[in-house]
């Protein structure tokens, strides 16, 4: 508790509330000072709020204070039940109240800032619903949401500024770049151009190398200029071939269909378009818009914490539970006469709910229409624009159909010829099995006769002689022909090598000078940058000794400033309970009565016997009521009965008096009949 006052004393001696408090005249301050001190913090805070307490009502300080530490989002130390006790200390300027609140608000009073001026803008007036059914209230309110959602998008992006912002050092450094670049950019400037003085007509080239720059920008933009009306022309075709076709497609639904079918569909089309409008199209848009109400609504109050997430969580479960324990309830007491009118319900809801899923489906069925005769449409321009056939209807596609048709006809004959091939075919491949076979049969006996004889192997090494001979030969007139297309391919080849280095040499030339201009630019820029390098990094040294040395000055001056403070409020500490006690034993030791009166040592020996004094009447007080009791509580009870008697006696008398007043009334009817 003590570091609390010590840290809430500290910060109103600080800029902006400069007190001047320490330990001691801040804990002796009343009840009061206390609620115009934390007035002013709150003020502090948010300016609306600067007032002084005296000019208004105690009713209206604690509820102005409330509504700001509601929107502040302050939560009193303790349980639910201490908040009566919370509101009852802030009425009265309690100490274990006001100590809590004003270092909680003095801890972040940065953070506290900006969510007060929030609250001005972003806390949203709650307008009755009967209000706003008035076009110009709706109108109005709509605005002020719009503007709303509009300030909390600039809000945002002016943080993501302030957050995104690049530092001072490297927004120098990066000026620091820029300027050699410069530097370097006016050098080179400059000895091009006095190498361009040496040239004869140099301003004449100059002149002309100018309009050529000027017309190559001329010629690149009107080569985009025509392409973009390249562009624009396909796209216009495009377009008319669509509505070409759309045009086509309507003439042929005109023409295929009749007025009965026509009113029919428009009928269909009305009815459903009459559901969406009337049943449909509003149920849904008044969820949207009490979606959006409750997510603008979420939106617009502050961020929660876990511990307001779980209270929500617990009040949800509690009303699930009642509303449970409801249709529990509701279920027990449910009556069978009301049985048929259930069951029509829950047809009526069923048949809705079909409803709505035909309606959902047909929606769907129409969108999926439509992408696909969008498709449709962009196929047929594809096929438009590789110079494809249309798409056919009415006579071309009956005349195509009998294309078609002849086609297949034709198709049938030359399926049947080919199937004849293959039969054919077969009875081919048949006989080539059999002449294998009897091939593999000769050679057997062919072989069985050379193993007679002893020349077996002869036939096949005759055969293989006569294989390597024929490949031989190919290969021969292969690298024949492979030589003639080598030489022919060497001269070719020659021969462009010469063009190239014929037209390649005044290149090379060009190229040899340059390369020689590159290496001396080269070697002067690495000079150039080993230079900026040292000269970057001695700068770069001596800064961050520089800011070093500053940082730890400014940490030794604030150092020694809050030990100035600390030893200064110490100090005055001090004086003052020197002063008192001097003040104290002056009074204490002087002679004359009333010196001494003054005295605290007498002042509280008079409040000790006026306390005991004050103690020995309450004590006889409460003597003399605990002998009265008994007495007293019986003549209670006797008065009690008394007053029951006394109201049963009025109760009699006054339906004696009722049935009095009835007799007469029937005697008086009786005479008037016998009179008549």
């Amino acid at each position: 508790m003590s570091d609390q006052i010590q840290f809430i004393v500290e910060k109103l001696n600080q800029e902006p509330f400069r007190k001047n408090y320490n330990l001691i005249t801040f804990d002796s301050l009343g009840s009061t000072q206390l609620l115009q001190l934390l007035s002013d913090v709150l003020g502090e805070i948010d300016p609306k709020h600067a007032v002084d307490i005296r000019e208004e009502l105690p009713e209206q300080t604690a509820k102005r204070m409330l509504s700001l530490l509601s929107i502040l989002k302050y939560k009193p130390p303790g349980s639910v039940s201490d908040l009566s006790a919370f509101r009852q200390g802030l009425v009265t300027g309690s100490k274990p109240v006001i100590h809590p609140l004003l270092h909680w608000l003095l801890q972040r009073t940065n953070e506290l800032k900006k969510r007060a001026y929030l609250a001005r803008f972003l806390v949203k007036l709650e307008v009755p619903a009967e209000f706003l059914h008035d076009d110009t209230v709706a109108d109005i309110n709509k605005q002020y949401e719009e503007l709303m959602e509009a300030f909390k998008s600039l809000h945002k992006e002016c943080e993501q500024l302030k957050t995104s912002g690049l530092s001072t050092a490297e927004i120098r450094r990066d000026i620091d770049a820029m300027e050699e670049e410069k530097d370097q950019l006016i050098k080179r400037v400059e000895r091009l151009k006095k190498r361009v003085e040496t040239v004869q007509n140099h301003p004449r080239i100059l002149e002309i190398a100018r309009q050529l720059r000027v017309e190559k920008e001329r010629e690149e933009s009107l080569a985009r200029q025509k392409q973009e009306q390249k562009n624009q022309l396909f796209h216009a075709e495009q377009r008319l071939q669509r509505a070409q076709l759309q045009l086509k497609e309507m003439l042929h639904a005109v023409a295929d269909s009749k007025p009965e079918s026509l009113m029919k569909k428009l009928e269909e089309e009305i009815n459903f378009n009459t559901y969406l409008v009337t049943e449909k199209i509003p149920r849904e848009l008044e969820s949207k818009k009490n979606s959006t109400y409750i997510l603008q609504k979420v939106a617009a109050e502050p961020a929660m914490s876990q511990s307001d997430l779980n209270v929500l969580e617990s009040k949800i479960n509690e009303v699930n539970a009642q509303m449970n324990q409801l249709i529990e309830k509701r279920m027990m007491k449910y009556e069978p006469a009301d049985s048929k009118f259930s069951m029509y319900r829950q047809q009526a809801s069923i048949m809705s709910r079909k409803k709505e899923a035909k309606a959902e489906q047909l929606q769907a069925a129409k969108e999926e229409l439509s992408s696909v005769e969008k498709q449709m449409q962009q196929k047929t321009s594809q096929a438009h624009g590789l110079e494809g056939s249309e798409v056919l209807k009415g006579d071309e596609l009956k005349h195509y159909v009998n294309k078609l048709r002849s086609k297949s006809t034709f198709y049938k004959k030359k399926r049947l010829e080919v199937a004849e091939i293959t039969a054919e075919y077969g009875i081919l491949q048949r006989t080539e099995e059999l002449l294998k076979q009897r091939h593999e049969a000769i050679q057997q006996q062919l072989q069985a006769i050379e193993d007679k004889k002893g020349i077996s192997g002869y036939s096949y090494t005759q055969e293989e002689l006569e294989r390597v001979s024929a490949v031989k030969s190919e290969m021969d007139e292969m690298k024949g022909r492979t030589l003639d297309n080598m030489s022919e391919m060497v001269k070719k080849l020659n021969s462009m090598v010469a063009e190239k280095k014929a037209s390649l040499a005044p290149v090379i030339r060009e190229l040899r000078q340059l390369r020689q201009k590159c290496q001396e630019l080269t070697q002067e820029c690495d000079e150039k940058k080993i230079q900026y390098n040292s000269c970057a990094a001695g700068l770069e040294s001596n800064r961050s000794a520089l800011e070093q040395e500053v940082k730890g000055l400014l940490e030794e001056c604030v150092q020694e400033e809050s030990n100035y403070h600390y030893i200064n409020c110490m100090k005055r500490n001090l004086e003052i309970q020197l002063q008192r006690a001097k003040e104290e034993m002056k009074a204490y030791v002087s002679s004359d009565p009333q010196e001494r009166r003054k005295a605290i040592r007498e002042q509280y020996t008079r409040m000790i016997l006026e306390q005991e004094n004050l103690g020995k009447k309450l004590r006889e007080k409460q003597k003399v009521v605990r002998e009265n009791h008994g007495p007293n509580m019986k003549q209670i009870k006797m008065w009690q009965d008394f007053e029951q008697l006394m109201q049963c006696k009025r109760e009699c008398f006054l339906k004696q008096q009722n049935q009095t007043a009835i007799g007469q009334v029937i005697q008086e009817g009786g005479k008037d009949r016998l009179v008549l």
